[in-house]
C-alpha cells in the first residue's frame, strides 16, 4: 500500500481514480444527490490552495472551519494541507462564547462559517477576537449583517483561486510538507473546565491509516461511506480521511436529522455512528414486536433467538451452527433481517463502526443478531480515534475489542487505561501544564478511562473522574447506570445523581410521544406534560420499568427516587456538550431544587 502525505492525497487519488465519484452531497432544492469526481475535488483543492495563498495564509497558521459537513470543507481542510496550514474543527452547534475562545486560543484570522447559525455566532464576536480578519461563507444564502463589511462567500474566496495564480508557491510549500507539520487542533468540548486543543501531526494520521489497513481488510474503494457524524469529531474526521486514502465514495450528510432519510437514499456499506444510533434501533424494534400480536410477534420473537444462536453462539467462537440452526437462520435472513435492514437503509452494509460511548449489551447481542456487522470501538481524540476495536470472529459482547497493531497498552493505578503509540497526541495546544498531567515521563498518555484486559480483549468500566461517592462511602459509576436505562424505549435522557447523597437518584427525560400514547391508551387526562409526568400512573410505569433494568445492580447502586423532567437536557444551557455527553456539574446547579427535593425526608 503506497501511502500519501494529506497535502497530495486527494490529487494522487484523482490520478488513480480520475471520473469515478469521490463524493457526494444533497442539494436540498431538488432533493437530488449531486456527485464529484475525483478530478473535481482535485481541482476544487486545488483552486482552494491557491486562494488561501493569495490571501496570505502563512505556512502552520491555523484557519478555523465552523460548519456543518459539506464538500467545501474538505476544499478547505485539504487546500489548507497544501500550504501546510493547520485546520481547526468547530462543532456546528457551538455557542458563540465557544467559538470566540477557540479564535483567540488559536490565534486564528480566516475562519469559514457554515450556514447563518454559526455565521451569526460568528459574527456576534468577531470584535472580541483581535486576531480575526474575515469570516468565508459557505452557503450563498446568508444573510450578513448590516456592519459587516469584511465577510466574503465562499464562490468569491474560491474566484481568488481561478488560474491557480500562486500555484508555484502552492507547490513549493507542499513539497516542504512533512508528517512532523501539525495538521489539526481539536478542541475538546470538555465536560468540566475549558476546552483543551488536542494537537494531531500528519504523523499520527499516517499511523492510523497504516494500522486500519492492517486491521480492515473486509474494505475497499468500491464502499461507499455516509459521513454523518460532525467532521469536528475525531472519530468520524479520521474515518473520511481513512476513506479518501482507500478511495472510499464519501456521502455527506448535512443534518444529523435528517439521517432517517438521507440513509435510505443512499443505502451505504459504511457508516460511523454513535451507540444512540443503534439504541433507537433496537428500541423501534421492540416496539414493534411489542405492539404485534398472535403469528407476526412470534415470528420476530423467532427470528431474534435464532440469530443469537446462530452468530453470538457458534459464529462469534468461529465454530459451525447446526443445520437446524442454519437452515432457520438462512430463511429469516431472506425475510425479517432483511426487511429490517432494508427499513433502516442498510441492506447492502459491509460494516459499521460504532465508538463515543458505551454499547449497552442488550443492544449489542441484537445488532449482531440481525446478521449488522457493527464493529465497537474504543478510541478518544487524544489518540486520533482508534485504541481498540472488535474483530468478525472472537468478539465479546461488553468488549470494545483487541488493540490495534504497534500501540501500546496498559493498566495503570486505579484501573486507568494508559496508552503510547505513533497514534497519540503529542499534546495540547499552548498548556504545558495540562499535558505534563496527562503524559508521564515515559511517555504513557492517561486517559482518565477505567478498565481491564479479559482473553486479550479491553473493557471499560467507568470515567475515573465521573465516579460518584455516596455519604455512605460506596462508589458508583454513573455512566454503566445510564447505559442499562437508556435502552428503555420510556426513557430519552438519564442523569445519575449520587455524589454525596445518601442514596442513587435520577432526573429523567422520558421519550414524550411515547408517554402521550400510553395516556390515550390508559385514558388518562392532563392539561399540560408536567401534569402528566406527575400522574400516579405514569410514576407508578417508571417505577416498574426502573425496577426491572436495574435487577442486577447492588442494592446501594440502585435508584430509589426519580424525577421525570418536561423538557430535555440542552446544550443551550449548557447541559449538554457538543458531543451530547452530560455536563454533570452544570446539571447539578440548573437543577438543584429539584435534585434536593428528592432526598427530603
Amino acid at each position: 500500500m503506497t501511502y500519501h502525505h494529506l497535502s497530495v492525497l486527494v490529487h494522487r487519488q484523482a490520478e488513480k481514480y480520475g471520473e469515478k465519484v469521490a463524493l457526494k452531497y444533497r442539494d436540498y432544492e431538488t432533493a437530488q444527490w449531486i456527485p464529484i469526481t475525483w478530478n473535481q475535488f482535485s481541482q476544487q483543492v486545488r483552486q482552494a490552495a491557491n486562494a488561501l495563498a493569495v490571501l496570505g495564509v502563512g505556512e502552520q497558521e491555523n484557519i478555523g472551519i465552523f460548519s456543518q459537513n459539506k464538500p467545501e470543507w474538505f476544499y478547505v481542510d485539504f487546500g489548507a494541507f497544501a500550504n501546510r496550514c493547520v485546520t481547526i474543527p468547530f462543532y456546528a452547534t457551538s455557542s458563540p462564547a465557544q467559538a470566540q475562545y477557540i479564535i483567540n486560543d488559536a490565534q486564528i484570522r480566516y475562519l469559514f462559517v457554515g450556514e447563518q447559525f454559526q455565521y451569526d455566532a460568528a459574527f456576534r464576536v468577531f470584535g472580541f477576537c483581535p486576531s480575526l480578519k474575515q469570516l468565508i461563507i459557505f452557503d450563498r444564502s446568508v444573510v450578513k449583517d448590516p456592519r459587516d463589511f469584511s465577510s466574503i462567500y465562499f464562490d468569491e474566496f474560491m474566484a481568488m483561486g481561478e488560474g491557480l495564480p500562486e500555484n508555484d508557491k502552492v507547490e513549493e510549500r507542499t513539497s516542504r510538507a512533512s508528517y512532523e507539520d501539525l495538521a489539526n487542533i481539536l478542541y475538546t468540548s470538555g465536560t468540566t473546565g475549558e476546552p483543551k486543543g488536542v494537537m494531531l501531526h500528519h504523523a499520527n494520521y499516517l499511523a492510523q491509516f497504516e494500522v486500519h489497513d492492517e486491521r480492515l481488510t473486509m474494505i475497499s474503494d468500491k464502499d461507499v461511506s455516509m459521513n454523518f457524524l460532525p467532521l469536528t469529531h475525531v472519530f468520524e474526521k479520521a474515518w473520511c480521511y481513512f476513506c479518501i486514502h482507500k478511495g472510499i465514495q464519501i456521502c455527506i450528510n448535512l443534518r444529523p436529522a435528517d439521517i432517517q432519510t438521507t440513509i435510505k437514499e443512499i443505502r451505504p456499506t459504511l457508516m460511523c455512528s454513535v451507540p444512540r444510533f443503534w439504541e433507537k434501533v433496537y428500541s423501534a424494534v421492540y416496539e414493534k414486536i411489542t405492539s404485534s400480536s398472535g403469528m407476526k410477534r412470534a415470528l420476530m420473537l423467532d427470528a431474534l433467538r435464532i440469530g443469537r444462536i446462530h452468530n453470538l453462539s457458534y459464529v462469534r467462537k468461529g465454530k459451525k451452527p447446526p443445520f437446524a440452526i442454519r437452515w432457520k437462520y438462512r430463511f429469516y435472513e431472506r425475510t425479517i433481517y432483511a426487511l429490517l435492514k432494508k427499513t433502516i437503509g442498510i441492506e447492502n452494509g459491509n460494516m459499521f463502526p460504532t465508538a463515543g460511548a458505551a454499547v449497552p449489551d442488550e443492544v449489542n447481542a441484537f445488532v449482531h443478531s440481525v446478521g449488522i456487522n457493527m464493529v465497537v470501538g474504543y478510541g478518544l481524540t487524544e489518540s486520533t480515534a482508534t485504541v481498540s476495536c472488535t474483530l468478525p470472529v472472537g468478539y465479546e459482547i461488553g468488549s470494545v475489542g483487541v488493540v490495534l497493531p504497534g500501540l501500546e497498552v496498559k493498566i495503570g493505578e486505579n484501573s486507568e487505561i494508559l496508552l503510547r503509540g505513533k497514534s497519540i497526541t503529542r499534546g495540547y495546544y499552548k498548556k504545558e501544564k495540562e499535558t505534563a498531567a496527562a503524559i508521564d515521563a515515559e511517555g504513557w498518555f492517561h486517559t482518565g478511562d477505567a478498565g481491564y484486559f479479559k482473553n486479550g480483549q479491553l473493557f471499560l468500566t467507568e470515567r475515573i473522574k465521573d465516579l460518584f461517592k455516596t455519604s455512605n462511602g460506596k462508589y458508583i459509576a454513573p455512566q454503566a447506570l445510564e447505559t442499562k436505562f437508556v435502552i428503555d424505549r420510556y426513557i430519552d435522557q438519564i442523569a445519575i445523581i449520587a455524589d454525596q447523597r445518601k442514596f442513587v437518584s435520577a432526573l429523567i427525560v422520558p421519550v414524550y410521544g411515547l408517554l402521550k400514547e400510553y395516556a390515550q391508551e390508559k385514558k388518562i387526562e392532563y392539561k399540560d406534560m408536567n401534569e402528566l409526568l406527575q400522574h400516579p400512573k405514569i410514576q407508578a410505569l417508571f417505577r416498574a420499568r426502573i425496577d426491572t433494568l436495574q435487577q442486577q445492580f447492588a442494592h446501594y447502586e440502585q435508584i430509589k427516587r426519580f424525577t421525570l423532567l418536561p423538557a430535555p437536557f440542552s446544550m443551550e444551557r449548557g447541559e449538554l456538550t457538543n458531543t451530547l455527553k452530560l455536563r454533570r456539574a452544570v446539571i447539578a446547579v440548573n437543577y438543584k431544587d429539584v435534585i434536593d427535593k428528592m432526598y427530603e425526608g
